[in-house]
């Protein structure tokens, strides 16, 4: 597989099983794209991308319990919690290659979680 962006080879092959799932949810795509540059709270993510607020909530689950969002947030003065999600990656390559699917994951250099 020709590389451009110099990421992880993924070699588990239930890992990536699970990240080629995960990429055949537009939902999931659509809040990883849109959290590779600035961190965003599920509110916003619903907001911007059209995505029902219920979804999003389960899908920054979902990717974070993957490790690939991040979490940053704070609790405010009347006990409400606040977070933000941030993409732990850039893109995600796959090629099919002799029988075998390749997976590469390019983290987010931006990342500041």
């Amino acid at each position: 597989m020709q590389v451009l962006l110099h990421g992880k080879e993924i070699q588990e092959e239930t890992t990536k099983d699970t990240l080629l799932e995960i990429l055949a949810d537009k939902y999931s795509r659509i809040i990883l794209e849109s959290t590779i540059d600035m961190p965003k709270s599920a509110i916003d993510l619903s907001n911007e991308c059209g995505i029902p607020i219920s979804t999003a909530y389960r899908r920054v689950q979902r990717l974070h319990g993957h490790k690939l969002l991040g979490i940053s947030g704070s609790i405010s003065q009347d006990g409400k919690k606040y977070f933000l999600y941030k993409s732990k990656i850039k893109s995600i390559m796959t090629c099919f290659n002799n029988g075998s699917v390749e997976v590469e994951i390019v983290p987010n250099s931006s990342n500041e979680n």
